[in-house]
């Protein structure tokens, strides 16, 4: 058995628990709230920065213990560079800062090999069937949006981490639009999360006084789990406002599937889950009356499905990410025939200097980790 410690941090909630590479599940999971802005509004971001490596350094390093793992994995709200740098966080600590060391920083303070990767790129490999996987799109819409596409076995992003962030695509071109956390105006996140529906939602109780009193959340503090249950209540106040919002969603899908023809849409994230089959079923109404070239009906009635109903996807996805991408080692030069065979090939002999010819030849090609986790045999870190 291979137990990997796994750390997913969200924009309001951290999360740590112990995969088990045998029953690719997690248990021993702790959640707790992320010491970034949600709790800490107005804090320069570099005092941010530094309350949350401190955070993750004293709970990873608690977990590490408790599972006597070897290796840390963290699945990060926001773009990761190859090194394994955090580039931007809008949603942990607002607007961009300096660039943060985050792999860098947490193997130096608790001396085991760690990979960082995008909170999504993470959870995309939970839904990865194997080396026959249909291409598919994640997205996850909770306090914001963000997306990763993953095709020919791999999620599609530049080194630099540019790549699935559909959420800071500006759909609302207005200069009065919706500010987004990471400081522009009228991106799909600022939008179409579930902090923009609750925002959508409180403008049109103001709007539309009327509409708002014959709604379940006349009345009542409108946050996103009481407009979540509106609209699972058919309520149609609330239907119209979360419809106002997907109609953004389902264009930025379409432009997806026209660009690059990814026809499976994977659904999560807390509010999009909370809406439940409701979601799934506006958001495909969305999609037909965007329309999406070349495609029937039915073909589009199969595009979006939503993910498994719990908040482990990044705890899962970053476990079967190191259990998929660390290298297997191979047995020693001794257990391997065919390198002496070629080495009795092409020299004629089986004499301990060929023999040792082999060994260092298998050595070179077993690929196995190193535990800096820089190494050949290390993980690629980032995305």
């Amino acid at each position: 058995m291979t137990a990997y410690t796994v750390v997913d941090v969200g924009g309001t909630t951290l999360r740590v628990g112990r995969y088990d590479s045998d029953t690719d599940r997690v248990d021993d999971v702790r959640r707790m709230p992320t010491e970034g802005m949600d709790r800490y509004p107005g804090e320069p971001v570099p005092v941010l920065q530094r309350r949350v490596v401190g955070q993750l350094v004293d709970i990873a390093g608690a977990a590490l213990a408790r599972h006597g793992a070897r290796r840390l994995a963290v699945a990060f709200a926001g773009p990761i560079d190859a090194a394994g740098r955090v580039t931007a966080a809008p949603t942990v600590w607002g607007r961009r800062g300096d660039p943060l060391p985050l792999r860098d920083l947490l193997r130096e303070r608790l001396g085991r090999p760690v990979t960082v990767v995008n909170d999504l790129t993470a959870a995309a490999w939970r839904y990865v069937g194997g080396a026959d996987q249909e291409a598919f799109c994640l997205i996850t819409v909770s306090s914001g949006i963000g997306n990763k596409v993953f095709r020919a076995g791999e999620v599609l992003l530049h080194p630099d981490g540019h790549g699935g962030e559909l959420g800071h695509w500006t759909c609302d071109p207005a200069p009065d639009a919706m500010p987004c956390d990471c400081g522009g105006r009228g991106h799909l996140g600022a939008v179409a999360s579930g902090r923009g529906a609750v925002a959508a939602a409180r403008r049109a109780a103001v709007a539309d006084p009327v509409g708002y009193g014959g709604s379940v959340l006349a009345g009542a503090e409108v946050d996103a789990v009481a407009l979540a249950a509106a609209v699972r209540a058919d309520d149609p106040f609330a239907t119209g406002v979360l419809r106002a919002g997907l109609r953004h969603l389902a264009t930025a899908i379409t432009a997806v599937f026209a660009s690059i023809g990814v026809r499976r849409y994977v659904i999560i994230g807390g509010f999009a889950l909370a809406v439940g089959p409701r979601y799934a079923a506006l958001l495909t109404e969305a999609l037909h009356r965007a329309g999406c070239f070349g495609l029937t009906p039915a073909e589009i009635d199969g595009m979006v499905v939503l993910g498994e109903p719990d908040d482990d996807h990044g705890l899962i996805g970053a476990g079967r990410l190191l259990t998929h991408t660390l290298p297997t080692p191979r047995p020693p030069a001794a257990l391997l025939p065919r390198d002496l065979a070629l080495v009795v090939a092409q020299n004629g002999t089986e004499g301990g200097d060929n023999r040792k010819i082999a060994g260092e030849r298998a050595a070179g090609e077993s690929g196995a980790a190193d535990e800096s986790g820089d190494g050949p045999g290390g993980v690629v870190c980032g995305f």
